[in-house]
Parts: structure tokens; C-alpha cells; sequence
């Protein structure tokens, strides 16, 4: 078997001493090509498995590897590194910045890696083309909808051909039309770049877009038949 993209082993989590971990004995393999959905009840610790799995935070037991490399070993430097090459991340908030163009905002993670302008543009025109909003480049994100908003954020988060895509509740404030094209554009995209994703969600329908789908339940991963 090839090396897994993503590996987690009895990962725990706990903020404070007098209360119960919030993840624990948490176990995860995911190979390239993989796309699966997490789901759970608001505050049984989804985003900050995410926040885990990304360097966001770092574990109180356990080990979370990335191709074979231990990210809770990494220093900070490293872990920040990691993400602007490895992860891109697709928020259900969209967090794109208003006050410069769609085609500045979905540019950010190549400036951030250094790449020159005429080819942060050139990916970025061609990325927006790819999520169907390629008229938009020179549009501000405050004049968009929340569908367009999203495809932005989408864009975003793969224009760097991440190995990793991290998607919390992409669709939660789109109507189910929206949504499904959305996450049709998401499966697209990771699937394009080579890597994995993992999607995190309260519903079963978007959960049904994955390729597997896992509940967490009693501070646990538990793999859902379907």
C-alpha cells in the first residue's frame, strides 16, 4: 500500500484539565484521491479536528502525519509553511476579503508562496473560469452573491493544487440548487489536483457527495454505512 496522503492515530484533544476531551482516540487514514464527509452535532469538536489536522493547533495525544511527515512535530515556521503549500482550506463564512477584486482575492495563496503576477493572474483567470464565474475577475466580492461568494472561496482553495482540502460547512448558507453545484465544483477540483479532501457538514445530503462518510460520535471517528 502506498504511503497514506493522511494518517491520524489516537488523536486526543483536550482545552481544559477539569473537563472531557473533546476529540479522543480519534483514527483516520485517507489516500490520494480520497473525498470523504464528517459529520456531527455543533460542538462535538468537527472544526477543531480540522484546526488538528491543518497545524492550527497541536495535539494533546496522538499523531497526525501529512505523506509520512509528523505535522505535531513541526515548528510553527514549518506548520505555516505546510499550509500556504499543502492545504487549502473552504470556510462556510467564505472569508473573502471585500475590498479588493475576486480575481486579487482568489491570487492570494500564490502571492503568499512567492509566485510572480502574470502567473498568479494567468492561474487565477483560469481557475475562476473552471468554477464558472470567469467574467468576475475584476468585480469586488461585496457586490456578489453568497453562490458566487462561495465559488471564490473554491477557487481559492485549490488554486495552489493543495494535497489536502479542508471544507467546513461549505454550503450551509446556499439554498440546495447552490449548494449541489458547489460541491459538485469542490469534487472537481480535488479531484484535478491529485489530492484528498475532507468535508465537514451537519447534512446528510451534502455528506452523500463523498466517497465515504464518518460520524463524529462520543469524541470518535465512526465510519456511517450508506
Amino acid at each position: 500500500m502506498p504511503t497514506p496522503l493522511l494518517q491520524v492515530e489516537a488523536l486526543a484533544k483536550r482545552f481544559r484539565a477539569d473537563r472531557p476531551a473533546v476529540l479522543d482516540g480519534v483514527n483516520l487514514t485517507l489516500q490520494a484521491g480520497e473525498y470523504i464527509a464528517i459529520m456531527g452535532d455543533s460542538g462535538v469538536g468537527k472544526s477543531t479536528l480540522l484546526n488538528l489536522l491543518a497545524g492550527l493547533e497541536r495535539p494533546d495525544a496522538g499523531r497526525i502525519a501529512m505523506d509520512g511527515v509528523d505535522i505535531g512535530a513541526m515548528t510553527d515556521d514549518e506548520a505555516t509553511l505546510l499550509r500556504r503549500r499543502q492545504i487549502g482550506f473552504v470556510f462556510q463564512a467564505f472569508h473573502v476579503l471585500p475590498y479588493i477584486t475576486v480575481s486579487q482575492n482568489v491570487e492570494l495563496p500564490l502571492a503568499l508562496l512567492g509566485v510572480g503576477a502574470a502567473e498568479r493572474r494567468a492561474r487565477a483567470t483560469q481557475m475562476l473560469g473552471a468554477v464558472g464565474i470567469g467574467a468576475m475577475g475584476e468585480q469586488y466580492p461585496r457586490d456578489l452573491s453568497g453562490g458566487e461568494l462561495q465559488r471564490i472561496a473554491i477557487a481559492r482553495a485549490l488554486i495552489h493544487r493543495p494535497r489536502l482540502v479542508l471544507a467546513d460547512e461549505p454550503t450551509g448558507n446556499l439554498d440546495p440548487r447552490i449548494a449541489a453545484t458547489v460541491l459538485a465544483l469542490l469534487r472537481e477540483g480535488i479531484a484535478a489536483s491529485g489530492g484528498a479532501g475532507i468535508l465537514i457538514t451537519h447534512s446528510m445530503t451534502v455528506a452523500e457527495s463523498a466517497d465515504r462518510i464518518y460520524r463524529l460520535d462520543g469524541r470518535s471517528l465512526v465510519e456511517v454505512a450508506v
